[in-house]
């Protein structure tokens, strides 16, 4: 067996399989950063597109590929999330994280250890989790990248300094500044297996259109918001009252008969609605001392194509 060579067939790059072995590392630091798989994709797509585009003699120049990856990926997001600010002034509704594609259902509350992460898969931690997710929403984006860089990923201050353009103090103070924000709307944590029964009991009264039972599982301020994207119907505005709530959702479950699949979203106990096969919301739940405090519906089918296709 001979191996052709000459004109018209280049070496093959023996960095390829290191470089290749980043992205999954990309696409979870992405993701955090922005809130959405897919731009998190491109984002990931992109820096891979800067990478090709440099002479083989750059590439062999740089000391740590990964850190490379890693930079330029963080610096892609940053200039992301600035003009995904002027993008969500327009957006019709609420803007809710795209949730993670995920099919298993649980098995926390079955006794059962978690389910095996496919190498692909986002890390499901509480980083996260959807109200982690909405957390980081409230963040600047130079508070976010520096918060997720250093908090999450744990990057020292003088790395994340290199990759966004501030001195260590600055990233410092920007890390700082989004756990203030964060720390007043954060809850206990509440025992994925007890999560999990009080979402399943919440599937059981909703299916039933039982109004004092789903009123006995949210908490009276609970608030429910929507993410229809102008192409789904959904609320323009949040919904706050466990009665108010409740009467909603029984409505719902008596005008359009759904079926409801109990999945993990985001790394937490979910459900996902279900109409001739087709994903048409995933809930995600936010619980505190054994009721429902927050509940998010993406209604969005730009943001459900991969639970219903995946």
């Amino acid at each position: 067996m001979t191996t052709e060579s000459g004109p018209g067939f280049a070496a093959p790059d023996p960095s390829l399989g290191v470089i290749m072995g980043e992205r999954r590392q990309m696409i979870n630091l992405a993701y955090r950063l922005l809130g959405s798989l897919s731009d998190a994709e491109d984002a990931v797509q992109e820096t891979y597109a800067r990478w090709y585009a440099m002479p083989r003699a750059e590439q062999e120049a740089i000391e740590s590929p990964g850190a490379w990856l890693t930079t330029v990926t963080s610096r892609i997001c940053l200039n992301l999330l600035n003009s995904a600010r002027v993008r969500r002034e327009t957006y019709v509704g609420q803007w809710i994280p795209e949730p993670l594609p995920e099919h298993t259902e649980w098995t926390t509350a079955r006794g059962g250890g978690s389910p095996m992460d496919p190498a692909d898969r986002i890390t499901l931690d509480e980083s996260v989790s959807m109200a982690f997710l909405v957390m980081l929403e409230s963040m600047t984006p130079a508070e976010r990248v520096a918060f997720v860089l250093h908090d999450v990923f744990r990057y020292s201050f003088a790395e994340v300094a290199e990759i966004v353009g501030r001195s260590p103090g600055a990233c410092r103070q920007l890390a700082s500044s989004a756990r203030r924000r964060i720390r007043p709307t954060r809850t206990p944590a509440t025992a994925p297996v007890r999560k999990a029964g009080i979402v399943r009991e919440f599937r059981q009264v909703w299916e039933a259109q039982d109004i004092d039972g789903l009123i006995g599982l949210l908490d009276p301020n609970a608030t429910v918001t929507a993410d229809g994207g102008g192409l789904a119907a959904a609320v323009a505005h949040p919904v706050t009252g466990g009665k108010e709530i409740a009467i909603a959702c029984a409505d719902l479950a008596a005008r359009a008969p759904l079926t409801i699949l109990e999945r993990t979203v985001n790394g937490q106990p979910g459900l996902v609605s279900q109409r001739n096969g087709e994903t048409v919301a995933v809930l995600a739940f936010d619980i505190d001392r054994d009721r429902i405090t927050r509940i998010w519906a993406v209604l969005n089918p730009e943001k459900l194509r991969a639970w219903t296709t995946g």
